[in-house]
């Protein structure tokens, strides 16, 4: 077999689509079975533009002025599926003639991974946003229902240990008249004007570095000294009160619904701990805050009650009165005073 039969046979065998083409008017010489397959069995007289319409004849005239290769894609439907392939033009050096050497590859597979893995790559990113997102709202939902302080151990450790804070301040508030109010309202209003009062709570909670620990119906719990050290707060939860009140007394200038709260003071000893193992939910409880509710049962309508103990802690930023020592359940006799109002706005502090 000679070295031209052999060559010619190999060239059939390949994957890829061969042909040479005459570089003077582009006629076919030889093509292998790939190419006949792919692009159909040239005829006599037929030109690699009549079976290639796609190529550019100016690249096609650069390869042959310049022997530069010139490399394309092209796309044929013989049947229902669109096959993609690369095609690669090249000058054939050493030869009497000048021929064209025409190297076709079917890229489809290639190109149709390349296109699932890119679908793959959005479906990833989409569903990686998705999660970032998610996981900011269970961030926020979370640190609604626990400090932050607290909530960087539970993501940490999975569990929250409980805490003994020796000494901390509590601030308690209910409305007067809630219960007839809520009977008598439509309950859309209620939650309407509830939500209302309570976000203006939460930013002057905010404002004085206290910690909103939870609401029960109409009553609001706020503490200062947990789960973070602060060495004024009692003055802090005094300022919260204080501002409580002016707040219901402003916005019932301009609303329909007039609000008015007793407010109870605490200081003294609390836990704090994660409570549930399904549902979370960040609480406080010891004497500071048997304190604080019993307190405000106590305290006349917009006015705020505190124990004595409170009085040196306090005397140098509020009006203070004595209201004599009271009964107090499950507490004995207990030397009370009124905290009536702030004698100086912090710096900085904005009154809502």
């Amino acid at each position: 077999m000679s070295i031209l039969a052999i060559n010619e046979q190999l060239l059939r065998a390949i994957g890829v689509g061969v042909a040479v083409v005459r570089a003077s008017d582009l006629e076919f010489v030889f093509h292998n079975g790939p190419f006949a397959e792919w692009f159909g069995t040239p005829e006599e007289g037929n030109t690699l533009k009549d079976i290639l319409p796609s190529l550019d004849p100016k690249e096609l005239e650069d390869v042959k002025q310049s022997g530069l290769r010139y490399s394309v894609e092209l796309q044929i439907k013989p049947k229902r599926r669109t096959l993609i392939f690369a095609v690669t033009v090249s000058l054939a050096n050493g030869l009497s003639d000048q021929v064209l050497i025409v190297e076709c590859q079917n890229i489809t597979r290639i190109r149709e991974l390349e296109s699932m893995i890119d679908s793959y790559s959005t479906m990833v990113e989409r569903n990686t946003r998705e999660l970032e997102r998610e996981k900011e709202r269970v961030e926020r939902l979370l640190l609604n229902l626990m400090p932050r302080a607290v909530y960087e151990e539970f993501k940490t450790f999975g569990v929250v240990t409980p805490q003994l804070f020796q000494q901390v301040s509590v601030v308690m508030l209910d409305f007067v008249g809630f219960t007839d109010f809520a009977a008598k309202t439509d309950p859309t209003v209620t939650l309407s004007e509830l939500n209302d009062i309570f976000t203006a709570f939460d930013r002057i909670v905010e404002q004085f570095g206290c910690e909103r620990i939870k609401t029960i119906g109409d009553a609001y719990l706020a503490v200062s000294g947990m789960p973070d050290p602060t060495p004024d707060h009692a003055t802090a939860v005094a300022h919260c009160a204080v501002r409580f009140l002016r707040y219901l007394e402003r916005r019932n200038e301009s609303h329909p619904h007039k609000w008015q709260a007793r407010i109870g003071l605490g200081m003294g000893a609390a836990v704090g701990s994660v409570v549930g193992i399904q549902k979370y939910v960040y609480d406080v409880f010891g004497p500071a805050v048997n304190i604080a509710s019993r307190l405000q049962v106590f305290a006349n309508p917009m006015n705020i009650v505190a124990p004595e103990e409170m009085k040196f802690a306090l005397i140098d930023e509020f009006q203070v009165s004595d209201l004599g020592a009271v009964e107090i359940k499950g507490m004995g006799e207990m030397d009370l005073i009124n905290v009536t109002s702030g004698l100086s706005m912090p710096q900085g502090s904005r009154l809502l």
